[in-house]
């Protein structure tokens, strides 16, 4: 099959991605498709490991449509295994390294896995205890576990709705939600983008430095290898590493969450690395400031695409950054294919410009949350005229007259103050404003006078001005109902593995504080 054969493939409604895989295997076998710190592989090396694992999978047990569990640091073994789980009928099941061991079994026995996959790092901190009734491999030795050389799987040809894998999401209390993903949302999903990857000529190699676990890794692993590209995989993220590989491969494609590109932006040697081969530029998963935006784009060559949507899918907004320099304190618009409502409480469209509860749909959405239907049911909205499934988004937004979208918080974190609704976006704004303020994030606690009251925390730079001083000037700005009740000065602010706001241990810190609203 040649190049644009594969690209005439990409283009149909649905296909197979393990056979895309192999296309390109026999197109380019002595490529490279993916390395990481310890090892190279080329693509022909990549289809026989693959289809070992998936064979000695399905010999050891494994099921059509049964996960395999997959727990450790992102590497080649950790991508082959992932890619084995598919190849062989299973879903892949990527589980959070940073959980705790009790969200671990829970997303285990959720997952149905009788697979377990753990490099040795994480199998020594569990103990011989941890989830006894798998069966474990440890990543460090599939060469050893897998079916001999030159064995093949039994072939396997996904159906539509066939699961392709399942993303526990980031909750920080209790066990996480499984988001399953079939084979036909990852293939619109990522096809399109192989596409005009593969129709723009560009020389796909890709730098992936976010976990594997994260559906956000995702745009960084799977799209680049439909593209027939290379994948250089990072365990951790560190900046100088990031700058060297990006430097030595001349990465033309990655994905960054907003807290990786400030590191960039603030790390002393950046300018000291040549990343001229930089083509695209992507960013999600986190709220990513006007002020960092337009840095990226004055100190980084290529594209900046910000890419606005949820793991369990809904809208998908674009932002070519480059673009619309005017429009950076949006996640910009739509994109083909995906619709966006804005409505209020009680599912009513609000005029336009107004803000309210952000619906969406396209055609990347999830099939479900494993195992909990009414969970399911609670994150989709369905048109009472039409019946059509749409998502909650989550957050709350306006739509400006250019049709670009403004987040101005998440539901969940608006504040009722005294029957007043307090975005704390809005105040957060006005934190940053003040100098030496370098982070700022509001969230709403208990009050018996108002309901709920907002409380302030900001990361201050070397200087430590005074928080009170700081307090005065923005409650000065503020409309009375907006003011805050309490400012406290942090030395950083809590996040997950991919960089967001954890705003439920902002109001523990409040609560520890013993602040009296």
């Amino acid at each position: 099959m040649t190049r644009a054969e594969i690209i005439t493939t990409l283009a149909q409604p649905f296909g197979s991605f393990p056979e895309v895989l192999a296309h390109w295997s026999r197109l380019q076998p002595d490529q490279i498709a993916l390395v990481d710190d310890t090892r190279t592989l080329a693509w022909t090396d990549l289809i026989d490991e693959v289809d070992r694992l998936a064979a000695r999978m399905i010999e050891t047990g494994l099921k059509r449509g049964q996960s395999v569990a997959i727990l450790g640091y992102s590497s080649v073994n950790y991508a082959l295994v992932f890619l084995a789980a598919v190849r062989a009928g299973g879903v892949a099941a990527p589980l959070t390294t940073s959980a705790t061991r009790e969200q671990l079994e829970g997303m285990a026995s959720d997952s149905g896995a009788s697979h377990l996959f753990i490099d040795a790092a994480k199998a020594h901190e569990l103990g011989p205890d941890f989830l006894p009734h798998m069966l474990h491999v440890l990543l460090d030795d599939i060469d050893e576990w897998m079916a001999p050389s030159g064995t093949r799987a039994p072939d396997f040809a996904p159906q539509p709705d066939d699961p392709f894998n399942i993303i526990y999401s980031s909750g920080t209390t209790g066990i996480p939600k499984g988001i399953v993903h079939s084979h036909t949302m990852r293939w619109r999903q990522f096809g399109t983008t192989a596409i005009s990857y593969l129709e723009a000529g560009l020389p796909v190699r890709s730098l992936a430095s976010t976990p594997l676990y994260s559906n956000t890794t995702m745009v960084a692993f799977l799209a680049p290898l439909f593209a027939g590209g290379t994948v250089r995989i990072m365990a951790k993220f560190d900046c100088a590493k990031w700058l060297e590989h990006a430097h030595s491969d001349q990465t033309t494609v990655t994905m960054l969450v907003p807290v990786q590109y400030q590191r960039l932006m603030d790390f002393a040697a950046f300018g000291d690395f040549d990343l001229s081969s930089l083509a695209l530029k992507y960013c999600t998963s986190a709220p990513f400031s006007a002020e960092l935006k337009a840095q990226v784009l004055r100190r980084m060559p290529g594209s900046l695409i910000e890419i606005y949507s949820m793991t369990e899918g809904g809208v998908v907004c674009l932002l070519s950054c480059h673009e619309f320099p005017d429009k950076l304190h949006t996640v910009g618009r739509p994109a083909p294919g995906s619709e966006l409502k804005v409505l209020d409480d009680d599912d009513r469209p609000v005029p336009a410009g107004t803000p309210g509860n952000l619906i969406g749909r396209s055609q990347t959405m999830m099939s479900g949350y494993k195992n909990q239907p009414d969970k399911t049911a609670d994150a989709q909205w369905i048109d009472p005229a039409t019946g059509e499934v749409w998502m909650r988004m989550g957050d709350i937004g306006r739509v400006d007259e250019d049709g670009f979208v403004e987040l101005v918080g998440r539901a969940k974190d608006m504040i009722i103050s005294g029957g007043f609704n307090i975005y704390p976006s809005d105040l957060e704004a006005e934190l940053i404003k003040e100098s030496d303020v370098m982070e700022a994030a509001v969230v709403g606690i208990a009050s018996r006078q108002w309901g709920e009251t907002p409380v302030g925390f900001v990361v201050l730079d070397a200087k430590h001005r005074d928080p009170d001083e700081i307090y005065a000037a923005v409650n000065a700005r503020l409309g009375k109902t907006q003011r805050l009740s309490a400012l406290y000065a942090i030395d950083e602010m809590p996040r997950s593995h991919i960089g967001k706001l954890l705003k439920t241990q902002l109001r523990e810190k409040a609560e520890e504080r013993g602040l009296q609203a």
